[in-house]
């Protein structure tokens, strides 16, 4: 028998191993494939039916006239947002709800900085002063705006009282347009500037020491060491604090509903009550529905300018 024929006869018996060792990874693949689909299916069950339909759903009931009284449910296509852009009473509220969130954020993070840097440089009893800053944060929203409105109350309240006792004239905290919406910052910095400390204070104390010991061999002091190494290295931390802290402020609602109710005189409504008010009270989904993906999309307008201002600063 030649050479060439025991080839022959013998090549199959090469090549079938050689497919069945191809088959294997592919086989092991799929397996791996589908146990990832498996593992994520509830995941994507969930962001299909809580996220991305009630999206669409509300995004086609702001083309629809649609009512809670059931009247006039027909499509209408884009006249709702037409009016909203026309509506005196939503232009009111976003401005109150912007000018909330300008006064707001810039305490926020500034107190929280000046609290996470007195605590950086070694109190005693660390333990009390993280709880003491913290604590409040975890109150509910209804404990806090009643705490507050106690306390801002014209006649039995302990601030106008403390302020008697000086000789001062008391304030309408709540009661007075130019005061009630400071009166309302103040109320959310007591509450939520726990979070913002806790961000700080873990970011400090991972700046590595070595930079402080260098600092301090080249003869600079606290203040020097605090704004050239310091708040350099804070630099990540503050524009995530910044960002979400602009994102919060934006959509808040409880607080404020709360304490004033969007008084006095509307002088403190937000957008989100505004929304609220429309379609739950004015019986006006269609409508509510509009002005709601309005503010949805400067939330992504203010979100996608500070990823812009983040990447320019990082690069």
């Amino acid at each position: 028998m030649s050479s060439s024929t025991v080839s022959r006869r013998t090549s199959p018996s090469r090549t079938t191993p050689r497919q069945g060792a191809n088959r294997g990874p592919s086989l092991r693949r799929n397996k791996d494939n589908l146990s990832g689909w498996g593992f994520a299916a509830p995941f994507l069950v969930f962001f299909l039916v809580f996220l991305l339909w009630p999206l669409l759903s509300g995004f086609f009931m702001s083309l629809t006239g649609k009512s809670l009284t059931g009247a006039n449910d027909n499509f209408i296509g884009f006249a709702n947002y037409a009016e909203a852009f026309a509506d005196a009473g939503m232009w009111r509220s976003l401005g109150n709800t912007l000018y909330f969130t300008v006064i707001s954020t810039v305490p926020l993070v500034l107190v929280a900085l000046v609290m996470a840097a007195l605590l950086n440089i070694g109190l005693p009893a660390q333990w009390l002063w993280r709880l003491s800053y913290f604590a409040p944060f975890l109150l509910a929203s209804t404990v806090v705006s009643l705490f507050f409105v106690w306390m801002y109350n014209p006649q039995l309240g302990l601030i106008n009282n403390f302020l008697a006792s000086l000789g001062i004239p008391k304030v309408g905290w709540l009661n007075d347009p130019n005061v009630a919406m400071w009166s309302i910052v103040i109320a959310t910095l007591w509450w939520t500037v726990g979070f913002n400390f806790l961000l700080y204070l873990a970011a400090m104390q991972n700046i590595p020491a070595q930079h402080y010991e260098a600092a301090s061999l080249d003869g600079a002091g606290a203040w020097r060491q605090f704004f050239s190494i310091t708040l350099p290295q804070l630099t990540p931390t503050t524009v995530m604090i910044v960002l979400l802290q602009i994102l919060a402020s934006l959509k808040v609602f409880d607080q404020i509903y709360q304490m004033t109710a969007g008084g006095p005189g509307g002088s403190t409504r937000p957008v989100v009550q505004y929304i609220f008010e429309t379609g739950f009270t004015g019986y006006r989904l269609g409508y509510s529905a509009a002005i709601s993906y309005i503010f949805f999309g400067l939330i992504v307008v203010v979100s996608v300018m500070q990823f812009v201002i983040t990447r320019r600063r990082s690069a």
